[in-house]
């Protein structure tokens, strides 16, 4: 069965930076979820994967462009917020990663100064900017529920709880 279009897809993956140093993996825990051919996955990966069978394994790499973006300078990426709003800890210093909640859903941010009310954040997800390395394995792949096509996501392990 070849991955397309409205499946709910299941991989593990191992990221690499541009030296192959490790910056993540999901190994020994549950694989991820997503509805294919729905923007819920970065558009290079969500390209690698198309047309691939359950049990391939390969590597890409992928430039910004189509994983987390490019940077966008700090002028434009600096933004106030209040701290209140800030997910991840109770004190924050400089160069901490948050999260915080907006329109589109929640997005990284790393502290860029803080006070006792306010903080300058960079909007750039850390990653940004940088040429990506993905090692994927499909490990599962089925057509999606008539119910995941109209909510845009997969449900289920690995994918969205309602």
């Amino acid at each position: 069965m070849s991955i397309k279009d409205d499946m709910v897809v299941q991989f593990n993956y191992t990221l690499r930076d541009e030296k192959g140093d490790v910056i993540e993996s999901n190994e020994g825990r549950d694989p991820i979820a997503y509805l294919h051919g729905h923007d819920n996955m970065m558009p290079g990966v969500e390209n690698a994967i198309n047309g691939k069978a359950i049990g391939e394994k390969f590597t890409v790499t992928l430039p910004a462009a189509d994983t987390y973006g490019e940077r966008v300078a700090d002028a434009d990426a600096h933004q106030r917020v209040s701290v209140k709003h800030l997910i991840g800890a109770s004190v924050w210093k400089p160069g901490m990663a948050a999260v915080v909640n907006t329109d589109q859903g929640q997005r990284q941010v790393t502290i860029v100064k803080v006070g006792k009310f306010m903080a300058t954040v960079d909007v750039n997800h850390p990653l940004a900017g940088r040429e990506l390395t993905f090692d994927i394995e499909v490990v599962g792949a089925r057509d999606a529920s008539h119910e995941e096509i109209a909510h845009g996501h997969a449900h289920g392990a690995g994918g969205h709880h309602h």
